[in-house]
């Protein structure tokens, strides 16, 4: 086990922060880690009742790319995972769900965050209108879980919480 000497902030930011730890090595070597703490998050596979996948598609500064994803969001401060996940849901794809079922929690970036987020499959979804933060573009789109499995194969899904998700699911 690692043993943490000294940790220094160098910024903090709105959703999570940026740390450089010095630690000490189990064989004594002394080395950095460059930490991204961060509150954490959820991401919900959406099914409606004819079997086919909510969808959202946006753009992502960071890969210079429009990426076909499920819902997702950072927890807030105190905020349960099922709060989060009913909230996102409803902000990035318009529907409410009967049911939020937890599929699975994981870390999605150990080598340098401690991030771990919830996923959740929602059943039971009816519309109520989206409400999307400011900064986000999201167009919704509909898909067989068939269209989704072929396209996390043929690497047109690229989105690994995505990719989690879908293959999480039972069946």
């Amino acid at each position: 086990m690692e043993k943490t000497l000294s940790s220094r902030l160098l910024h903090e930011g709105g959703n999570f922060d940026f740390l450089v730890d010095e630690v000490e090595l189990p064989n004594g070597h002394v080395t950095q880690r460059d930490i991204v703490r961060h509150p954490g998050a959820v991401a919900i596979v959406p099914i409606l009742g004819d079997g086919r996948v909510a969808l959202i598609r946006q753009f992502r500064y960071a890969t210079g790319k429009t990426l076909l994803e499920i819902p997702a969001g950072t927890l807030e401060r105190g905020e349960p995972p099922l709060e989060c996940a009913a909230r996102e849901l409803r902000e990035e794809t318009g529907y409410e769900a009967e049911e939020l079922e937890p599929l699975l929690s994981c870390f999605m970036a150990p080598g340098y965050s401690d991030e771990v987020i919830h996923f959740f499959v929602a059943r039971g979804l009816r519309a109520v209108g989206d409400d999307p933060e400011i900064d986000e573009e999201i167009t919704l789109e509909l898909h067989s879980l068939e269209e989704v499995r072929r396209m996390i194969e043929e690497n047109v899904i690229e989105d690994a919480k995505t990719i989690v998700g879908i293959l999480s699911l039972k069946g």
